[in-house]
């Protein structure tokens, strides 16, 4: 070999070694020396147990009679918030003849056998009382703790243990089904340890992050993985926008916190996608930025007002775009407007295509649904459509959601 070549191939093993350096996790994209021992010791004071008695005669939670959703003594979260959107109604896939599959969507989210019989929804005065379980997290000293709604939906005693081992009454504040938040309150003589929301939305896929509380019962547990997904949609409701993550969550860790690596709170435990009920290594939390707005609202008055708009919707299908010369993905139709409400008074139509929403692109069902609900009622908005081929922006006044039946 003559020295020239023996330069050359020196020279290249060390740009080789460069290159493979560049792509080498740097320390500050590490997990810490040690792991997380220091953070957990930081944030687990402010994480509860969270028990819950219901009356046992089978009330229906806030969300109606399709909200199926248990605490442990079923199974845990399981991404069913499938109950009719009001107002901009999408279609509707578990309807009159939608028992199967209905019941198979619980199945793969981790519920047990239900009854979907003609026995579902009748009242069961005579059964006992009904114990559930789950977690959540302290927000404020003063004793204001996150959970999931259906952690404590139908309730009629809720007590919360803290990570000092002491049990504490607690009331409810108030419950979002729609988000499956929910807002409890102990009373406290001593400030109690706090923690603090994140930006959800500065979340990439890859980061490290933790998930805290009570599975089965076994309290202050800590499981650790990454971001899998963002912006996940499973489905379950109007507000879908879950994180995904691989880290452990299983029976009872509903209503926990989702920790970043700072030690914020990014997302709230809520849903998994399991066959038998146990963690197969696919979570979903709903993402702090709107935890954070829907903890504000009930805050204030215990309830969260949205906007109603009155329109059924679908979605464009690929033909239907190309005949109205719309790029693919952008674009909701109009199946059918309510009689004497809002939509109707601005004068929307059966047939016209939602571009925007109050600034905000639709593209999907979903977005013209979070849009209109995230202003509150009597808000005027402006919404851009397509009608017969010509551009038009009207002007709408919204209603109340939660004055509505449909």
């Amino acid at each position: 070999m003559t020295r020239m070549t023996r330069t050359a191939l020196l020279s290249l093993s060390a740009a080789s070694a460069a290159a493979l350096a560049s792509f080498a996790p740097s320390a500050a994209l590490a997990v810490p020396a040690g792991g997380y021992a220091d953070l957990v010791e930081t944030v687990s004071p402010s994480v509860v147990y969270v028990e819950v008695t219901n009356s046992g005669k089978g009330q229906p939670s806030s969300r109606g009679q399709k909200d199926h959703k248990h605490g442990e003594r079923n199974s845990e979260s399981h991404g069913q918030r499938h109950g009719q959107d009001r107002g901009e109604r999408q279609d509707n896939r578990f309807g009159r003849h939608g028992d199967q599959q209905l019941q198979e969507f619980m199945r793969r989210f981790g519920f047990p056998d239900q009854d979907f019989g003609q026995n579902r929804g009748q009242n069961r005065e005579h059964s006992r009382p009904m114990k559930s379980a789950g977690s959540g997290f302290i927000i404020a000293e003063d004793g204001l703790i996150v959970t999931n709604n259906h952690v404590i939906a139908g309730a009629s005693e809720v007590t919360v243990t803290l990570a000092d081992g002491s049990k504490h009454e607690a009331s409810i504040v108030g419950a979002d089904p729609l988000t499956d938040i929910a807002l409890l309150q102990v009373t406290v003589e001593d400030a109690l340890p706090v923690v603090a929301f994140g930006t959800s939305e500065e979340l990439r896929v890859g980061e490290e992050v933790i998930a805290m509380g009570s599975p089965f019962g076994l309290s202050g547990t800590v499981t650790s993985g990454i971001v899998s997904a963002t912006s996940r949609n499973i489905n379950a409701g109007p507000f879908d926008d879950f994180i995904q993550t691989d880290a452990a969550i299983n029976r009872g860790n509903s209503g926990g916190p989702l920790f970043n690596a700072e030690g914020d709170v990014v997302g709230v435990n809520t849903a998994i996608y399991s066959s038998g009920g146990g963690s197969v290594g696919i979570g979903f939390a709903v993402p702090s930025d709107l935890v954070r707005d829907i903890v504000a609202d009930l805050q204030d008055d215990g309830v969260v007002d949205r906007g109603w708009l009155g329109v059924q919707i679908k979605p464009l299908s690929p033909d239907a775009a190309n005949v109205l010369g719309i790029e693919p993905g952008k674009g909701v139709m109009i199946e059918s407007v309510v009689a004497d409400s809002p939509a109707a008074a601005a004068g929307l139509k059966a047939g016209d295509v939602v571009l925007s929403f109050a600034g905000a692109e639709v593209g999907e069902l979903r977005d013209l649904t979070r849009a209109v609900a995230m202003e509150a009622p009597e808000a005027q908005s402006e919404i851009e459509i397509l009608r017969r081929g010509k551009s038009l922006t009207l002007e709408v006044t919204l209603g109340n959601r939660a004055s509505q039946d449909a």
